[in-house]
């Protein structure tokens, strides 16, 4: 009989405990530590800002070789394996993931836990889960990301099936954080007759400066290597597709009369590379410089602060975390003039757009700019950041919608 009872105790004490702390499992995110994209940052930000905090628990799936267990950030991480079986992996792992979910909600008896899927890649699938969840006191939340039915890297059937899937994600969850206005408008817009509930949080950024000196080693010879100086070149950061214009900047800065230099820090393929070169003929402008990719992000953040100026021309997605890095650390920055842009810089940013030679005749104009109009714009670029985008800011409003029961 005192065995039974002990163990009725600490079963006791296990439903006690799990209906005062909010479980949150996280799918959707490649997995953390988070050295790939946004994603990944934000779950690895958000664990981390969360890691002291009694009242949340969470469970982050992570895509990977194997199925190991590890802890991270006080963060129970879980890996899924996922077979090689191309652009269907995406969907394959967050199903398996979700599957995990449910079993680990079930073998702990997990009180009104909240899965928290990132991205909409399984549409098909989201009645299902959602009936399930709701059958255990859960809840699905959802974030809709950007887009990706418009990125250009997709066919046709792709698109579709992205653009379906979204309708289906945004009618079977409990919530939608978007992480744009323009987003949870479309949000509304697009299926308001689903009359989802939604709520609006940010993307984050480092308000701090880099650690790194004038004078560091690395940072020297990177600039040496690359044939670059401190306040002699723009900049642009992020993936070379399409719809991140790249080949309008080009042009446009081929246009221009700047004596600055354009780097473009980028994980360019060849193929494309050899594309570009025969549509613009940049190889016969001296000034544009692909420099490759810069994956320490000490050294990345000060280059990003050394530089003259940010282009940024992404036209498709939410709150985009280049854009934030630059807003954060470089004064001057040349924003494509989309409403995503806007609503995250503000009036802190010089706008242009794809007709031909606006671009142009603004880094012109930027070119002539004084030093006290450039300082101007980043007090104003800084202080936005900060005000609206840090991540403690950020965390403080997920704990708030998390702990909402």
């Amino acid at each position: 009989m005192g065995i039974r009872h002990r163990d009725l105790r600490k079963q006791e004490n296990l439903m006690l405990e799990n209906s005062t702390v909010q479980h949150v499992f996280i799918v959707g995110s490649k997995g953390i530590p988070g050295n790939y994209g946004g994603y990944e940052t934000f779950v690895d930000k958000l664990t981390e800002y969360h890691q002291n905090n009694p009242n949340l628990k969470y469970h982050v799936a992570c895509k990977a070789k194997d199925t190991k267990t590890f802890e991270y950030h006080n963060a129970d991480c879980f890996n899924v394996k996922v077979p090689d079986i191309g652009p269907a992996q995406a969907i394959y792992y967050d199903v398996a993931a979700l599957n995990y979910c449910v079993k680990y909600i079930k073998q702990h008896n997990i009180q009104h836990p909240i899965v928290y899927i990132l991205a909409c890649r399984i549409g098909p699938f989201a009645a299902h889960f959602q009936r399930v969840i709701h059958k255990l006191g859960g809840k699905l939340y959802i974030n809709p990301d950007g887009h990706e039915w418009m990125r250009a890297k997709w066919s046709a059937p792709v698109r579709k099936y992205w653009k379906i899937s979204e309708q289906l994600m945004a009618k079977h969850c409990d919530l939608l954080i978007c992480d744009s206005k323009n987003i949870e408008k479309y949000i509304h817009d697009e299926y308001g007759k689903y009359h989802p509930k939604t709520t609006f949080i940010a993307y984050g950024a480092e308000t701090r400066k880099s650690k790194l000196a004038d004078n560091d080693p690395k940072l020297i010879a990177w600039y040496k290597e690359k044939g670059l100086s401190p306040k002699s070149y723009y900049l642009v950061v992020g993936r070379f597709v399409p719809e991140n214009n790249y080949e309008t900047m080009i042009r446009e800065f081929m246009k221009s009369h700047s004596k600055h230099d354009f780097a473009l820090i980028t994980n360019v393929s060849d193929k494309f590379l050899e594309e570009l070169k025969e549509k613009t003929h940049f190889d016969q402008d001296p000034r544009i410089k692909f420099v490759g990719t810069v994956y320490d992000k000490e050294l990345l953040m000060k280059i990003r602060e050394n530089a003259y100026g940010y282009f940024h021309g992404h036209e498709v997605g939410g709150t985009n975390p280049s854009l934030l890095e630059a807003l954060g650390s470089t004064n001057l920055n040349l924003l494509l003039d989309v409403g995503f842009n806007r609503e995250v810089a503000e009036d802190s940013a010089l706008y242009w757009t794809k007709q031909l030679g606006n671009l142009a005749s603004l880094i012109d104009r930027a070119d002539d700019m004084s030093t006290d109009e450039i300082s101007k714009l980043g007090e104003k670029s800084s202080q936005r950041i900060a005000e609206a985008y840090s991540w403690q800011r950020i965390a403080d409003e997920y704990a708030q919608v998390l702990s909402t029961k």
